[in-house]
């Protein structure tokens, strides 16, 4: 099965990226597929938060299990079987900067398309150390800098159920 994601910034109108992605493919193969896609140096903390539709935080996945599994082991379809709709990719643990990846539904599978793979862009790449997205193109140019920050103390604070609580 094929899933799509849309992948926008928080307080930019321009960034979009749409991917669509194996669902057996896990967090760390989309990390890669990302990170590559985003010219991201590879040698960099990053985490998965998982949210509900509500909004709810469900899970934190990282590189190291922190309660819901590693991101080497949880695939796509089992963040969408716990009901995880909303991911949050965060690729800047010191600055909190993170890429907001919904997911918008299934495609078809195509033998002719190598997956992961992105269907949509719109936007330049964020600087991966930079607390701000800045886009030439962006819509909004009287408001300055769109800040993507994320009060670290928080992110770390908040906490999904434990491993065996699904």
């Amino acid at each position: 099965m094929i899933l799509i994601y849309k992948a926008t910034i928080p307080g930019s109108k321009v960034f979009l990226r749409e991917y669509e992605v194996k669902s057996e493919t896990t967090l760390f193969g989309l990390h890669n597929f990302i990170q590559n896609s985003l010219g991201f140096a590879p040698d960099q903390m990053i985490m998965f938060l998982a949210y509900d539709a509500k909004g709810d935080l469900k899970h934190r996945y990282g590189l190291f299990d922190l309660g819901g599994g590693s991101v080497d082991k949880v695939s796509l379809n089992k963040t969408l079987e716990r009901k995880e709709v909303q991911l949050r990719y965060v690729y800047s643990m010191k600055g909190g900067n993170y890429i907001l990846l919904d997911y918008v539904g299934e495609g078809e599978y195509s033998p002719k398309n190598s997956y992961p793979r992105q269907t949509a862009e719109k936007g330049i790449n964020p600087d991966q150390f930079s607390k701000t997205y800045n886009d030439p193109d962006e819509l909004t140019p009287d408001h300055g800098d769109i800040s993507i920050e994320v009060d670290n103390e928080q992110l770390m604070e908040e906490s999904g159920p434990e491993a065996g609580d699904e």
